[in-house]
This record gives C-alpha cells, structure tokens and sequence, in this order.
C-alpha cells in the first residue's frame, strides 16, 4: 500500500514520540543517572557522609557557628522576608526531624530541641531524578549531590521530590542581601534553586567542611563512609545512630548519634 510524503512524516513523527517517552521513562525509573553504559551504577571512589552528635550540639543551644561559617563560606543572601530565607544548614525541632523515631512518654523538652538538618547527599537522591536539565546530579567519584546553578530553570522539582526540605529558592535577587561577599565562591541569581554541597570547594583543598571545621563543640564528623577505618565509619560502629526518614529508600547519608 502506497502512503503519501504527508502521512509518512506523520508516522515518523508519533514513532518518535513513542520512543522519547519510553527513553524518558526509562530516565525517571533509573535510580541513578551517573551510571555507565551498560546501565550499572559506578562505584564511588569515596563516599562522603556526616555524622552530628546531637548531645554534644546541645551544650551551647545559642551556638550558630556552622550556619554562620555556611553562610559566609558561600554566599547564602539574608533576605528580609522570613518567606524567602535561603538555608543550606539550620535547626529543626526534634519531632520534626525525626517525627517516626518519637514515643508518646519522650520529654517536651527533648522533641523541641533544635537539631541541625542539611542535604543528606543521598545515595538515591529523588531530586536528580526529577530534574529535567541535569541542573542537579551526584558525583560518581564520591556521591556528592550538587547543582549546577547556570541550567537551572526554576522548575522547583527538585524541591518538591526532597523529602527532606533542604532546598530553597531564590525569589528575589540574592546578590544585594550578602551581608560579606566571598569573592571566592560564586553568586546565584533569582529564579535558581541551591542547597548544601559538602563544601566541594574545600574538599578539593583536602579541607573538612565550612560548618564541621566552626563547630566549637566538634559535634560534627565528616569522612569517607566506605573506608571502615575512617572516623566516620568508627563512630557508626561504636553508638545508635539516626537517619532522616530512611524507610522512603533515598538513602541519607547524613547520620545523628542520639
């Protein structure tokens, strides 16, 4: 059977329809878009993870030393309006923190105490799943998961797959509400989402985190989680420990010593 020029580019066209949305299916159903060819995630060199002794962060409850160290480390804008805050570390109350891991006996005092929360890096982060231009992704030599503010269009998908809330995004001009700018770290611009990144630019340096290295308690430990013989690792085998929400599958690699 003849078909004309005009119904064969019709075909054509749903054909490939057809094909993009399995392939982008396909994307979305993967856990990990830093794999390889044959469709298996690479292993990472490293695994970077933090552990936060939340006893030891409780000795001085007006202490804001990591959020401070965050902030002028990388820019982050201190805008007027409480509804635009930009946060990449801050506190939470306990039961909000860990709503699942609460008795109905637990002390009030205790479910209000302000626990420090940022990206938990995970090692099946919803976020870069979602993202439709790659603005977000996680390293394969260490599991970093970072953002790429030049691609990212605002689509706030990112934030809306985060279980965790631990991005924010930029409704106004970030740059006129940076109290100390650090010429060192680049600015965003309004309309892009950012978070926490581990301090990439310092780990680079053989530095520990800006937050870790404040911290006049050390309350915070920072390492490679698969060297069993890092600090990390001895901490996680020696005390209970925590993770935010670990029964939704995202793998958190943010852990609390309670």
């Amino acid at each position: 059977m003849k078909i004309t020029r005009k119904e064969f580019l019709r075909l054509a066209a749903a054909g490939w329809v057809v094909v993009s949305g399995r392939h982008l299916l396909a994307l979305l159903d993967s856990p990990d878009k830093g794999s390889t060819a044959e469709g298996t995630a690479a292993s990472p060199r490293k695994r970077w993870g933090m552990v936060i002794d939340t006893k030891k962060c409780r000795k001085d409850e007006g202490c804001t030393s990591c959020e401070e160290a965050c902030d002028k480390a990388h820019n982050i804008p201190a805008f007027k309006n409480p509804a635009h805050e930009i946060e990449w570390i801050w506190r939470e109350p306990f039961r909000k923190v860990f709503s699942a891991d609460q008795t109905p006996y637990m002390e009030e005092s205790l479910l209000d105490l302000p626990t420090l929360v940022l990206c938990n890096h995970c090692d099946n982060p919803p976020c870069v799943r979602v993202c439709p231009t790659g603005a977000t992704w996680k390293r394969e030599e260490d599991g970093v998961v970072m953002m790429d503010w030049h691609r990212c269009i605002g689509c706030r998908y990112c934030m809306a797959a985060c279980p965790y809330g631990s991005r924010s995004f930029n409704w106004e001009d970030p740059r006129p509400a940076i109290r100390e700018l650090n010429p060192g770290f680049p600015t965003r611009t309004k309309g892009v989402v950012e978070k926490c990144t581990f301090c990439t630019e310092r780990l680079a340096k053989g530095q520990a985190p800006a937050c870790v290295e404040a911290c006049p308690e050390k309350s915070m430990t920072f390492g490679d989680l698969i060297n069993p013989l890092s600090e990390v690792r001895q901490i996680l085998g020696s005390r209970y420990v925590l993770r935010r929400k670990p029964e939704l599958g995202t793998g958190p690699n943010v852990y609390y010593l309670i």
